[in-house]
């Protein structure tokens, strides 16, 4: 089997390596000639843990190739997936324009049936959409090509979406024809032997399952953070509130954790689209807004704990270490990410801002530039530090030596964003310790 998968970002990426992993024939399309050079030289754009070595076994069997030139490849492929961007407008909706342009380029140079699958996050409707641009392009023509239509939206995370794709919980397919429906169970048999669930259902119910998906995560993440800042004010431990609660089947226990925010590129954008979606329909999502003022005010929290730890004291020239500066472990991805966040505050403060991040510096410098200090270890950023905030829960984060972080440090404050450190320990190492919910 053939396909061509159209945008080599995280998801088109990892995508296409991953069905060429599984024997599938995949041609990898960009526009940026850049980048697709620097694939075929075995450069990875992204930060993905164990995505380069896959890549390159692949592209070197053969099984996994680059192009920037869709029109040449297309009519040697069964399926075309277009994973490329769609970016939130300024209005929160999310911007089809590159979406759209893939369908265009297919409509133009199309010979022959194909299915032509949207793997991108779009609102419900723009397989609609993509299904006009293509049908306008063949009109022009002057042909009559038969095609199909299809939404497989993914469900991977950042920091372990070879295993996602690899071993998924669910494959979520949206169809309206039953040639289009053999052709994808054909693509996803190896998966089908493996007893993963594929989910065959209509195309605007596969659209908008994506979105649920994303939202619902962000509400409980956004509830806990509510329930969070609530159990400080009466005495309660959220940690253990987790527990109970978790304990109950019915809830069960993932994404029931309290921090300083969620960030990255799904989360953020998909509760801004889907409310946005509901407004054009003339219905407001309650629960969804909710969610997002919780999460904005929440990545402001660490600041507003440092500001009552110093008792109204100006933090004018005080030094402050992050560690941390991606918005999730396992990812270089600084997008709406708390750190962002808490930059800008501290800086308008008049602080000083050392930063350490184990993958996401590079990151950092791209958006921030010299704003901030960047140390070369955790150790280096707490240096002469006032004040330490945990961002990022990195693994190399767990288990530090406190003794050498106190000596370090010219006031001995902890403020722990993503509760992984424990009370005793800093406190038995004469630090001050906050952190959420207790």
């Amino acid at each position: 089997m053939n396909i061509a998968i159209v945008g080599t970002g995280y998801v088109g990426l990892v995508s296409g390596t991953c069905f060429a992993e599984t024997g599938v024939n995949v041609t990898c399309v960009d526009v940026d000639a850049s980048k697709i050079e620097r694939l075929k030289n075995g450069e990875i754009p992204i930060y993905e843990p164990g995505l380069d070595q896959l890549v390159l076994k692949n592209y070197k069997a053969g099984r996994l190739n680059f192009t920037t030139d869709l029109a040449s490849v297309l009519n040697d492929q069964d399926i075309v997936f277009s994973a490329v961007g769609t970016p939130p407008d300024e209005d929160g909706s999310a911007d089809l324009k590159y979406v759209l342009q893939v369908a265009k380029t297919i409509g133009e140079h199309m010979n022959k049936y194909v299915v032509v699958v949207t793997k991108s996050t779009v609102p419900v409707g723009t397989a609609k959409k993509v299904r006009q641009t293509i049908e306008q392009e063949l009109k022009k023509r002057g042909v009559d090509i038969p095609f199909d239509v299809a939404s497989n939206p993914e469900f991977l995370k950042e920091g372990n979406a070879i295993k996602d794709f690899m071993s998924p919980d669910r494959v979520v397919v949206g169809v309206e024809s039953e040639k289009a429906k053999k052709l994808l169970t054909r693509l996803y048999k190896p998966f089908l032997i493996n007893n993963f669930r594929v989910i065959f259902m209509d195309i605007p119910s596969a659209e908008m399952t994506k979105y649920a998906a994303n939202s619902m995560l962000a509400t409980r993440i956004s509830f806990m953070n509510d329930m969070a800042n609530l159990c400080e004010r009466v005495g309660a431990d959220i940690n253990m509130v987790r527990a109970g609660i978790g304990a109950d089947t019915r809830i069960g226990r993932k994404f029931l954790y309290a921090g300083c925010g969620y960030g990255g590129s799904c989360f953020p954008k998909d509760v801004k689209a889907l409310i946005k979606t509901a407004d054009q329909e003339g219905y407001s999502m309650e629960v969804l807004k909710a969610v997002e003022r919780v999460n904005e005010r929440q990545k402001g929290i660490l600041f507003e704990k440092l500001q009552k730890s110093f008792k109204g004291e100006s933090l004018r020239g005080k030094v402050i270490a992050l560690w941390g500066l991606s918005f999730k472990p396992e990812t270089d991805d600084m997008r709406e990410s708390t750190a962002l966040v808490m930059i800008d505050k501290l800086c308008e403060a008049g602080c000083t801002v050392r930063v350490y991040d184990p993958i996401a510096m590079d990151e950092c410098r791209r958006r921030v530039g010299d704003k901030v200090v960047y140390c070369r270890d955790m150790y280096d950023a707490v240096l002469d530090a006032d004040a330490l905030l945990l961002l990022t829960e990195w693994k190399e984060f767990r288990l530090p030596t406190w003794g050498v972080i106190r000596k370090a440090m010219r006031h001995p404050l902890v403020i722990d964003g993503r509760n992984i450190f424990e009370a005793d320990e800093l406190e038995e190492n004469n630090f001050e310790y906050h952190c959420i919910g207790k």
